[in-house]
């Protein structure tokens, strides 16, 4: 018997590479917004936590784990011509949708491996759902995914449990059927609230030391998540 019915992945840094895809289109996010201006670069990078001689975005920094609202907010006292607060994020949101996508593996290979199995597939990200679909479009694989939903889809934002639970509920699975997969705290503590195991991935920010207590098993990418389901 199959132990497992359902697996439930994080976005960025677990289906996509984090810093190839995201520390690239956030250096040309801070250019864009100032205008090429270097001093107002300077502080719309130190207001998110990223390191502009390295090029990347620092642990801490929002746009790792926090939503699109937290970056906005973020942002909101340096950027030039006073925006509102809703029209700074609709223009973030556009931007990011639009960012290419850097796969952590072939993903239409992987996800139809899986699918194959008869898992059922959803996506839980703390993007707004509208980008996240619009990226996991651009690879292809939006249509393989039974649930995708994200901070504003109306079940909270990791590390709440609510976007897990609404998984299970939507596919009518058991949550201790599931499988919470992601490469920060917030995917795993989300995954462990909701009563779901939990994989670990290194392609995203976080250290494994930092990911092994809160994970089932931690893996180099997804790639080897087939080999731990037993499929």
């Amino acid at each position: 018997m199959r132990k497992f019915d359902g697996v439930l992945f994080d976005k960025d840094g677990t289906l996509f590479d984090f810093h190839a895809t995201w520390s690239a289109w956030t250096a040309g996010l801070l250019d864009e917004l100032a205008a090429g201006n270097k001093e107002l670069v300077a502080k719309l990078a130190a207001a998110i936590d990223f390191d502009l001689e390295l090029s990347r975005l620092r642990p801490a920094s929002a746009v790792i784990a926090g939503t699109p609202g937290d970056i906005t907010r973020l942002l909101m006292p340096w950027v030039p011509g006073q925006p509102t607060e809703a029209e700074l994020l609709s223009r973030l949101n556009g931007l990011a949708a639009r960012a290419r996508q850097v796969e952590a593996v072939p993903l239409q290979a992987f996800v139809a491996r899986l699918r194959g199995t008869g898992l059922q597939l959803g996506v839980a990200t703390n993007d707004a759902e509208a980008p996240a679909r619009a990226h996991l479009a651009s690879v292809g694989i939006e249509a393989d995914f039974h649930f995708i939903a994200g901070y504003d889809s109306g079940y909270g934002a990791k590390p709440a449990p609510g976007m897990c639970l609404a998984f299970a509920e939507d596919q009518q699975l058991e949550p201790a059927r599931c499988v919470m997969v992601g490469d920060s705290c917030h995917d795993l503590e989300a995954g462990r609230r909701a009563g779901m195991a939990t994989v670990a991935v290194l392609t995203g920010v976080a250290e494994r030391d930092e990911l092994a207590p809160l994970a089932d098993v931690v893996l180099a990418d997804i790639s080897h998540l087939p080999a731990w389901l037993g499929i």
